[in-house]
């Protein structure tokens, strides 16, 4: 087992490929990008959550100087542009399908929450877009808002789209019911928790811009956006504008971070393009942190409540979980995914429930929409499991630990069929969980609470066994090109934000074919050339892209087999492959890949069959998800006089599959667990009763500083995957789903000792002093 202590990310064994430019300030962000030409974009966006359109008057702006159009939602209306529709939908309870609630590109009738563009103003300079943004006037009739879940169900609660009445966007089930009432009818104890699942606002690095342009003469757009996947936004635009995908282009650089909110294909892409083609010049737009915060797909938010049926031993009888998801204003491309599919798949975690059920509510409020923000409904069912083993120990009086140990799945039980529907290839869980007790000395820390008492301090500890499902879409294709300069490039739909594709792609593609490394060029993030794929979410990019790879790489190696059998005139059975070369046994007639694909390139006399070269496009299909999980370990100290909590230790153990890049697996972990432990902490999306955004900057809204972080003593225990060629699992989204249930164990078992059972999250200095008080 690899263990380490690091503070932030890791520098071992190897460097990253990608950090040089982006630390020496060469990154190309969409902000750095400049069109020849180019005219600014300013949105007006809405001060209101909700309420009706009276009238528009743009006049003034119009006749401000600089100004090349003004533009509003009717006007798109008029030239038949559409809303965003999500990709995905599920089925209800009632059997009908899931309320599409679209993005509109700019609002047209009626508004639907604090930051909902409104209007577009395109100028030759940024000032003066603004300064004509400023001067439009708009009259709006307030309507009565719906800010929270509950409120939003409330009986004649008002509805947020009219065609909705009650707010429910989809009532969702999954399970037998049955089987669960006759479990809990049966139980020796039932434990049960309610949470809040705060929402959370992305807060990547780099806020959301685009730069639009359209090409008369091609008739084609063409967006400049951080994205996380190309083609899926390409797609989106498409069904916007009403166009075939091959007229829109669509270009990412450097993406300053994304965390799932940079999936989604957003109003403001499609309107500059629009714009770009009513005024015939290049259009760029910026968000400001403030507009970000208001208008970025939001994470979390949510009820959660859970119910845990045990016999009189502990064993595990049933789960039953409800959870009501708060959308915000529009069901966004993946809702109908990460609020129900990714949650149920989840509930197995590494136990054994004989049965499962869930019930899902996704709700729409008057808040910004809702999207998927890292574990996208995977930490939601860890938490709610986990919280209901801690107190479930606590009121049966068994170990928390042993608790979790009588109902570990086996190891000698794989493959394990859930009741939930997901099949486990492999997993060993109860190791990992013994050497995470191990690593975080667990069984010294009566001591070191003591210490804490003596000092005036709580301290508590909390753990979390876990196991996440990642993957997404399980299929995806890699373009394998054998270039005339012999090197290799390999086009994937996939995108890299931050996550290390230019450390760990080239090198499989590299391995696998026996050429070195540097030989290697990875293309994403250009519509034009990489194939149709799914962004990167789910943790999926090496799972699924790079196993595409390995199947395109396969392919050349087997066709590249045929045409040196040609070559050396031999049979195909008599040539082999190894380390980059193509041998004849017994002989010493051999020859280079890169070589051989240059000649299959320029033969024209080889056999159909053999003909075009070793260029490919394969597509892998998995045949079921990954699941990585783990144990990770929190330890808190609490001083009950300011009511702060300090991370005092962090340990964490996880299996991630085979690993191509220790660093960039830890460096995963580290941000992931820092986003759970903020979850935890303090941060949270707050809107007042009116919808107004309460902590819109960064001097409001609570992140974890690197001063708020403890050395993170990390390790891995890899269990190979077995339905991927490169044995892995996804790592991106661990971090959090450990780090967000064992943080709040830790938190309640120091309140524990002052007999405080329940705590809202998060748990800022204001609550948990409040709480202390109130005992």
């Amino acid at each position: 087992m690899n263990t380490s202590a690091m503070r932030f990310g890791s520098g071992r064994h190897t460097s990253r490929s990608e950090d040089p430019p982006l630390v020496s300030g060469q990154g190309r962000f969409t902000d750095d990008v400049n069109v020849p030409g180019q005219a600014y974009a300013v949105f007006v966006r809405a001060p209101v959550a909700h309420a009706t359109i009276k009238n528009i008057d743009t006049s003034a702006a119009r006749a401000l100087p600089g100004v090349l159009g003004v533009f509003t939602g009717r006007d798109l209306a008029a030239d038949g542009v559409g809303a965003i529709p999500p990709v995905a939908s599920a089925i209800g309870r009632d059997g009908k399908p899931m309320f599409a609630a679209g993005m509109m590109v700019l609002a047209t009738e009626r508004i639907r929450f604090v930051g909902e563009p409104v209007a577009m103003v395109v100028a030759d300079t940024l000032a003066e877009a603004q300064d004509a943004a400023e001067s439009i006037t708009i009259d709006y009739a307030e309507l009565p808002a719906v800010i929270a879940v509950e409120q939003a169900m409330a009986p004649d609660a008002p509805a947020v789209w009219p065609e909705r009445p009650g707010n429910v966007a989809l009532d969702w089930a999954d399970g037998d019911e049955t089987a669960v009432d006759a479990a809990f009818a049966a139980a020796a104890h039932v434990e049960r928790v309610r949470l809040l699942d705060t929402r959370l606002a992305p807060v990547t690095m780099e806020p959301r811009a685009g730069i639009g342009t359209w090409d008369e003469a091609t008739q084609r757009y063409t967006l400049i956006a951080g994205t996380q996947g190309v083609a899926i936004v390409r797609k989106l635009l498409a069904s916007v504008f009403g166009v075939p995908p091959r007229t829109i282009r669509v270009l990412t650089h450097d993406v300053g971070g994304g965390f799932g909110m940079k999936a989604q294909c957003y109003p403001e892409y499609a309107a500059v393009l629009y714009a770009a083609r009513k005024v015939k010049r290049p259009v760029k737009w910026c968000n400001s942190r403030t507009e970000s915060f208001l208008s970025d797909n939001a994470g979390r938010d949510g009820v959660l409540e859970g119910e845990l049926a045990l016999d009189a031993q502990g064993r595990f009888l049933a789960l039953r979980v409800r959870t009501f998801v708060g959308l915000g204003a529009a069901t966004t491309q993946f809702a109908a995914i990460f609020g129900t599919a990714n949650t149920k798949n989840c509930l197995s975690s590494v136990y054994r429930f004989p049965t499962i059920h869930i019930g899902v509510k996704l709700v729409l409020t008057n808040t910004a929409p809702l999207g998927p923000y890292r574990g996208a409904g995977r930490p939601e069912a860890i938490i709610v499991i986990e919280r209901l083993i801690d107190r479930a120990a606590m009121h049966m009086r068994i170990d928390r630990v042993e608790l979790r140990r009588r109902n570990l799945i086996p190891s000698a039980a794989m493959p394990y069929k859930t009741p939930n529907g997901p099949i486990y290839d492999g997993g060993e869980f109860e190791t990992i969980m013994d050497k995470a007790l191990a690593l975080a000395d667990w069984k010294n820390f009566k001591t070191r609470r003591r210490l804490s008492e003596k000092r005036g301090r709580l301290r508590g500890i909390g753990m979390c066994c876990f196991l996440e499902v990642a993957g997404g879409i399980l299929n995806e294709k890699a373009d394998l090109r054998f270039e005339s300069d012999t090197s290799v490039a390999i086009r994937l739909g996939v995108q890299a934000i931050g996550q290390g594709h230019l450390s760990t792609l080239p090198r499989v593609i590299a391995a696998k074919l026996g050429v070195a490394v540097d030989a290697v060029r990875l293309i994403e993030g250009d519509s034009d050339e990489v194939p149709e794929g799914t962004p990167s979410v789910a943790s999926r990019s090496l799972m699924m892209a790079g196993s595409a790879g390995v199947v395109a790489c396969d392919a050349a190696i087997e066709k590249g087999r045929g045409v040196a059998a040609h070559l050396f005139e031999v049979a195909a059975g008599d040539v082999e492959f190894a380390a980059g070369r193509f041998t004849v046994k017994g002989t010493d007639l051999q020859m280079p890949i890169l070589e051989l694909a240059a000649k299959a390139r320029a033969i024209r006399e080889l056999p159909e069959e053999l003909a075009g070269g070793l260029d490919n496009v394969a597509e892998f299909v998995s045949p079921q998800m990954s699941f990585p999980n783990g144990c990770h370990v929190c330890e808190v100290e609490i001083d009950p006089e300011t009511g702060v909590v300090a991370v005092v230790g962090y340990a964490a153990v996880d299996d991630v599959g085979n690993i191509v890049d220790e660093a960039i697996v830890d460096g995963q972990m580290h941000g992931g667990i820092a986003q759970g432990l903020g979850q935890v902490l303090g941060e949270q999306v707050i809107y007042g009763e009116d919808g107004q955004l309460i902590n819109a900057s960064f001097m409001d809204y609570i992140m974890p500083r690197a001063e708020d972080m403890p050395p993170l003593r990390t390790a891995h225990h890899g269990v190979p995957c077995t339905t991927n060629p490169l044995g892995v699992k996804g790592a991106g989204e661990s971090g959090v789903a450990g780090a967000l249930p064992a943080a709040l164990n830790a938190v309640m078992d120091a309140l524990a000792a002052r007999g405080i059972e329940h705590l809202v999250m998060p748990a800022t200095p204001a609550r948990v002093w409040a709480a202390l008080q109130r005992k």
